[in-house]
């Protein structure tokens, strides 16, 4: 079964929509909800000099103790992407 865009969107409404309904009920469920915004949300793309200084910020973060689902959160990104440019 394949589904068409509009339709694509529309579950994805859903879900969000479910986890928002979580997240009021299950404190512990409204990262997830978040996260989930995140990834529907626009993506950026940053230049070489960003990306330089956002992998120095990174790393400082990562020596302060910050949790990786924290920085991600806080920085609009994926915990994977965190990962891959070595945090």
């Amino acid at each position: 079964m394949s589904l068409s865009p509009n339709e694509i969107t529309k579950l994805k409404k859903l879900i969000s929509l479910a986890q928002e309904l979580l997240a009021s009920a299950d404190p512990k469920m409204e990262l997830a909800a978040k996260r989930t915004k995140l990834a529907v949300g626009r993506r950026t793309r940053r230049s070489g000099k960003e990306l330089a200084a956002f992998r120095k910020m990174l790393k400082g973060e990562r020596k302060k103790g910050l949790r990786v689902e924290e920085i991600a959160s806080k920085h609009g990104v994926s915990t994977a992407y965190i990962y891959q440019l070595g945090g």
